[in-house]
């Protein structure tokens, strides 16, 4: 297959770059706004020999994708914010398991059902604190499709990597908009496969024994080697146990695998900010206004700049800190009440010059809106 150019939603662009990465299973309940990447998946996954099955709700969904992972599958799910919230308890397994799967969120207002067909960023905390306990998870997003395509080639990627599952959070502008897609050449983009395991059959195989690098190969359920899964603490047998040298081990590795590669999986771009007096920090849709509001105070003579953040957990702290150094004023974009805003105000020596920028009425944030609070900042002396 060659490079190929479309026309297509983001959920659209979301199952053609699974399908690029090797997703083999889909499991899914259908949900506005992400109801097009499980119709797509169901008629896009079975022409390339993979398995399409609509569960009967999302906490199925997400179990299946667990299952189906552990026998070698590379795998799927999508929903929105109420489903999300129900397969909080299988994300957490996957975590304890380290199980690789990808959980696309297009997110919708909430909470409840909220606004079914209305965009938010509200759903950024519920991906990082969803699960009960120490944890930590990757998040990735994107304000385009041809982003869309390659932040869903890198979930599955560091998915395989790390063995941890990864989410997805898009949100309803860039799930239903339309534009171009550049769909690339295979081996373009680099694709990273299941790591097997070395271990031949009736050989001892440790299923959570880490190699010097800390991955941990894998064998496939069902196939040479017996060994325990569980969401208990677990030995390197997976066996549950309670002893504290054992759990206070695991933990930390279940959190320094992600913590301690933060710039390996840190995605973001920036735009104008070798000289920004001001500078924009946003992501998925919102950061479209940003950019419209950036480019155009820059045509003005407005010294403007954008970091455009498409990993949101592990947040880039050392990263923000020093793209917002030389900056008079930080203005974050987003469609909640300040979710990212907090990790930013952390981040930067002075969190007093970060103001907020947002909109949570279920109506996508415009140039005007972030303009008015430039102009707010603007009359205050700056």
């Amino acid at each position: 297959m060659k490079q190929s150019v479309q026309f297509l939603q983001g959920n659209e662009a979301c199952v053609e770059a699974a399908l690029y990465s090797g997703v083999e299973f889909f499991a899914g309940y259908p949900i506005t706004p992400s109801t097009e990447i499980a119709e797509t998946m169901a008629l896009r996954l079975p022409q390339q020999g993979g398995k399409f099955i609509q569960m009967e709700d999302e906490i199925a969904s997400i179990c299946a994708i667990i299952g189906a992972s552990l026998t070698g599958r590379k795998v799927m799910t999508a929903t929105s914010g109420p489903g999300f919230s129900l397969m909080q308890e299988g994300l957490g397994y996957a975590i304890m398991a380290e199980i690789p799967c990808v959980i696309v969120n297009v997110q919708r207002g909430g909470p409840s059902t909220g606004l079914p067909t209305g965009p938010s960023q509200g759903d950024v905390y519920q991906a990082r604190w969803g699960v009960h306990g120490d944890h930590e998870i990757i998040a990735l997003t994107a304000s385009n499709h041809q982003d869309v395509f390659a932040v869903t080639v890198d979930a599955f990627n560091m998915a395989e990597t790390y063995r941890t599952p990864v989410v997805l959070l898009f949100d309803e502008v860039i799930g239903h908009m339309r534009e171009k897609l550049v769909i690339p050449e295979p081996g373009e983009i680099p694709v990273v496969d299941r790591l097997h395991t070395s271990v031949k059959a009736g050989v001892d195989y440790h299923p959570y024994l880490p190699r010097e690098d800390g991955r941990l190969p894998m064998s496939d359920f069902g196939g040479e080697h017996r060994y325990n899964v569980t969401g208990l603490f677990h030995d390197m047998w997976g066996f549950p146990s309670d002893n504290p040298g054992v759990v206070h081990g695991l933990l930390h590795h279940l959190v320094d695998k992600i913590r301690n590669n933060v710039e390996a999986i840190t995605r973001y771009k920036e735009f104008y900010m070798e000289d920004a007096r001001t500078v924009l920090v946003s992501y998925g849709c919102s950061a479209r206004s940003a950019l419209h509001v950036v480019e155009n105070g820059r045509g003005r003579g407005v010294r403007l700049g954008l970091l455009e953040l498409q990993s949101l957990w592990p947040f880039p702290y050392d990263l923000v800190e020093e793209k917002c150094s030389n900056a008079q004023h930080v203005v974050v974009v987003e469609m909640n009440m300040g979710q990212i805003l907090r990790s930013v105000k952390r981040a930067v020596h002075d969190p007093d010059r970060v103001v907020l920028a947002n909109r949570i009425d279920g109506q996508f944030i415009t140039p005007t809106d972030i303009k008015n609070i430039l102009h707010l900042i603007q009359g205050r002396g700056v």
